[in-house]
């Protein structure tokens, strides 16, 4: 019988996924949209905070635990983007900056444990993979270096730092279901590479969705300037 915590991982994981491609394939903005969104934000919180657990003091695998923290914060930071329209900064928005650059440092840090072993792994993971996890991370805390310089986030910029977290999120949740437990499909099936079509899918709709929220930014910028050159031209006549 299962542990009641990876069944609740396991259950949880299932959900975010589907709930996650629901969210993506909806209308942004839609009533069903946010429902589908609230359900993979809970789902995958439980998701990785169960993971984080388990890979920590169940299932030894710094690798795992390092995933698993960087989906949490990008869930929690996205939400938090979908939430607070008003821009500004409050602690939440410091204390996630600690938190994921704690995690990338980390990340780098048993990447060159894991460079420097015999073996060149660490849990069985090779270095590169930890460096890639980290580097993410990383660069997550940059983002966020640069939203507390400019104090805070609105419009565009807001959504779209709501829409790549979550669709990294569910990214990375996607690759632990597959190629992760590619264990569970047979050779067969797994040599078509079909299994990949979803990451397709999500890694297209994500750039998509940003090049449409940052170009419906510069029409809005544009027509701005073209007001702002109209109200001139009427004063000076």
């Amino acid at each position: 019988m299962l542990p009641p915590v990876l069944l609740l991982h396991i259950s949880a994981a299932v959900v975010g996924l589907l709930s996650g491609f629901t969210a993506m394939a909806l209308r942004k903005g839609s009533g069903r949209h946010g429902a589908a969104g609230t359900v993979f934000f809970v789902s995958m919180l439980v998701m990785s905070s169960s993971a984080a657990y388990i890979a920590t003091f169940m299932r030894p695998n710094m690798l795992n635990t390092i995933a698993a923290l960087l989906t949490f914060y990008l869930v929690s930071t996205a939400w938090w983007a979908a939430r607070h329209r008003d821009g500004g900064i409050r602690p939440f928005d410091v204390g996630a900056l600690l938190f994921i650059s704690s995690v990338g440092l980390a990340g780098i840090g048993f990447g060159i444990e894991a460079a420097s072993s015999s073996t060149g792994t660490k849990d069985g993971m090779p270095a590169p993979i930890y460096f890639i996890f980290g580097s993410v991370a990383l660069l997550c805390s940059v983002t966020d270096v640069r939203m507390l310089v400019r104090g805070g986030v609105t419009g565009a910029r807001r959504i779209a730092r709501h829409l790549w977290r979550m669709s990294l999120a569910l990214l990375i949740a996607t690759l632990s279901f597959y190629p992760g437990q590619a264990k569970l499909f047979s050779k067969a099936f797994r040599e078509t590479n079909l299994l990949f079509v979803p990451h397709i899918l999500l890694i297209g709709s994500m750039l998509f969705w940003i090049y449409r929220v940052k170009s419906r930014k510069r029409k809005q910028q544009h027509n701005v300037i073209v007001a702002k050159h109209a109200d001139g031209l009427e004063i000076a006549a």
